[in-house]
């Protein structure tokens, strides 16, 4: 963003420690209304010096750069741990190579805004009434952090699954009601058998407590850290990122994954979780890839395919605890996870006849106008509940 000289000159004396002493004085309540701005009173441009320009201006680039290196950025490209200039084979040293820019962008920042602080000190005549020196704590710039870090990389990495980002391609690619794989390839310019990393074919990404499904997420992360760093390097890859989290990636995705994303999301969620009552299914979908067809696609293809694996399962169970050379330690072991399945199935069943059935039969069409809040609730009970969304007041 270009600035004329003016506003530059604006913009680096309301980021100064004068603007706070003025300020202090026009607005001591802390009611800060439009008009007040019009009260301070700025230097002209050769009382603060030659300087002034180029260092709001990089100030300025500096933190508009560090913005869009996250997703809720409208100007958001990609990942900054895959970019060229950091990229390694292995995700940690990526990371680290990630947390040496960081750290370099936070103390020149410092030294930006210190040295603003000095010019326009001594443009209003205050040199040894406020001090220029800008704590590095006050610096609000992006710092390197593990854990929120490799949280960022999997939400980047579910991105991929859904289509709403791409290897081979910068920005955002699906973000329009219904999209499909054929507008992705359309947008990326290239065949399928040529991507990097394929999204999911229809935009439903099983969230279980084991790999029932080939698209299941925990697989398909394998399949992207496999695309990106390359298999030589997954395992090592993977017990990083765990270590990061602090647990491993499936218990991550089943329960932090998406309160991770309501919060990055301030509650407006693009990826909603259809959830049956007791948890025992749980399945992703984008919200740009809905169709009116979506919960009858999820209802046959993957909540009846997993009733069928689980069925299956069970009785695999119990034969085993009908042997008589099954150990008894065994048997013990296959009794409890026979009791957690009939359970599971029990759920996913009422999941089925008293929800996602009626919904599917109804054929919800979604209008992305009307805003997340909105169409979130029209699908009711099928979906997570978003504590205080259905309020009143947003």
């Amino acid at each position: 963003m270009i600035y004329s000289e003016n506003q530059t000159l604006l913009l680096g004396m309301l980021n100064s420690t004068v603007n706070g002493l003025i300020a202090g004085f026009l607005a001591p309540i802390f009611q800060f209304e439009v008009g007040t701005v019009g009260l301070i009173p700025i230097p002209e441009p050769e009382d603060v010096g030659c300087t002034w320009e180029p260092i709001v201006n990089e100030a300025v680039k500096t933190t508009q750069t560090d913005w869009d290196n996250f997703e809720t950025s409208w100007d958001f490209g990609d990942l900054p741990l895959l970019r060229a200039e950091l990229k390694t084979t292995l995700l940690e040293s990526s990371w680290r190579n990630w947390e040496v820019q960081s750290t370099a962008a936070i103390r020149r920042m410092q030294e930006l805004e210190t040295e603003n602080n000095r010019l326009f000190i001594t443009a209003y005549g205050l040199v040894g009434e406020l001090q220029p020196e800008v704590p590095e704590e006050q610096i609000t710039l992006a710092r390197a952090d593990a854990r929120r870090d490799m949280a960022a990389f999997l939400s980047y990495t579910v991105g991929c699954m859904m289509g709403r980002y791409s290897l081979d391609h910068p920005g955002l690619i699906l973000a329009n009601a219904g999209d499909s794989l054929r507008e992705f390839l359309a947008k990326v310019e290239r065949p399928q058998e040529q991507l990097s990393f394929a999204p999911d074919e229809d935009g439903i990404i099983p969230v279980l407590d084991g790999e029932w499904f080939e698209d299941d997420i925990v697989a398909r992360t394998r399949d992207f850290l496999r695309a990106t760093f390359g298999d030589a390097t997954l395992e090592a890859n993977i017990r990083f990122m765990e270590e990061s989290l602090g647990k491993d990636i499936r218990k991550y995705f089943l329960t932090d994954f998406y309160k991770n994303h309501l919060q990055t999301y301030k509650k407006r969620p693009i990826y909603w979780l259809f959830q049956s009552p007791k948890k025992s299914f749980s399945a992703l979908v984008y919200l740009h890839r809905y169709t009116k067809d979506t919960p009858n696609r999820l209802r046959s293809s993957y909540l009846r395919d997993y009733l069928h694996k689980l069925r299956a399962h069970l009785e695999h169970l119990e034969h085993l605890m009908a042997s008589e050379s099954t150990p008894p330690r065994e048997v013990t072991k296959s009794r409890k996870e026979s009791d957690q399945i009939r359970k599971a199935i029990r759920d996913c069943e009422e999941y089925e006849r008293e929800i996602l059935l009626p919904l599917a039969q109804r054929r919800v069409e979604l209008d992305l106008d009307d805003g997340v809040k909105v169409n979130y609730l029209k699908l009711g009970a099928a979906l997570a509940t978003i504590p205080g969304l259905a309020a009143q007041e947003d």
